[in-house]
Parts: C-alpha cells; structure tokens; sequence
C-alpha cells in the first residue's frame, strides 16, 4: 500500500509513517496541500491521509481540488487527520468528500480501521 500523507507538522508525519510501516506500507510526504496535489500528479498512491489545518491551502480545500479532477485520481479514498474538534467537522470533511476523519493524536488501532473500513468499501464497490 502506497500513502500520500499531507501534513505540515514533520512529528506527526514521523509517527505516522512509524505505524504504518508496521504493516508494510509505504508512506510519501508533503509539507502542504500545493505540494501534495502535485504529488497525486506525479505518483501512484492508494490512500491520502490529509491535515486540515496548514499555512497556504488547507486540507478542505485540496481535498475539494482532488474531488474536482475527472480522471481515476479524483476518486482516491481521503482519511483526514485532524486535531480540530469542532461539532460539525466531521459533517463538514465529508462533505467535502473526505471518505474518513480521525483525530490526532492518532492511535495506531483508529487509523488501520479507518483504513481497513476504505479497502472493504473498495472491495465491495469491485464485487459490484
């Protein structure tokens, strides 16, 4: 598995990058939403875990950028990992079309779930 984390904090991206190596998955970074788009534009990636909050563009706005895109990469699955707490967020990413929210400081159990709900909604939507 091959994920594109957008994240501006660099601890974060570390512990991240920590647990999902435990799985064997391979984990891109980027510092901002510019440059994470531009990452989806040159790579291969399964998942997208998205920050909300960062200087330039933020998460909500990138994700709305990656919705908007008519090919295969417009559809790749978003998990954002935020450490907003707002009521209406959750409303509010997916909206946006977020697929997963979870909360920092992540929990190792919280974001495999949340990965492993993504991968079963897949596999259903291929089983038709």
């Amino acid at each position: 598995m091959h994920v594109l984390f957008v994240e501006d904090d660099p601890m974060n991206r570390r512990v991240v990058r920590d647990m999902l190596s435990v799985v064997g998955a391979d984990m891109a970074e980027a510092a901002d939403a510019e440059t994470g788009l531009g990452m989806i534009d040159a790579g291969d990636y399964d998942i997208i875990l998205m920050d909300l909050r960062m200087a330039g563009m933020d998460g909500l706005t990138a994700i709305r950028h990656l919705r908007a895109r008519s090919d295969a990469k417009g559809a790749l699955p978003v998990i954002v990992v935020t450490a907003d707490t707002a009521t209406d967020l959750r409303t509010t990413c997916l909206t946006a079309g977020a697929d997963e929210v979870i909360l920092k400081p992540v929990a190792m159990n919280v974001l495999f779930d949340a990965i492993s709900r993504i991968v079963t909604r897949s596999d259903n939507a291929i089983l038709g």
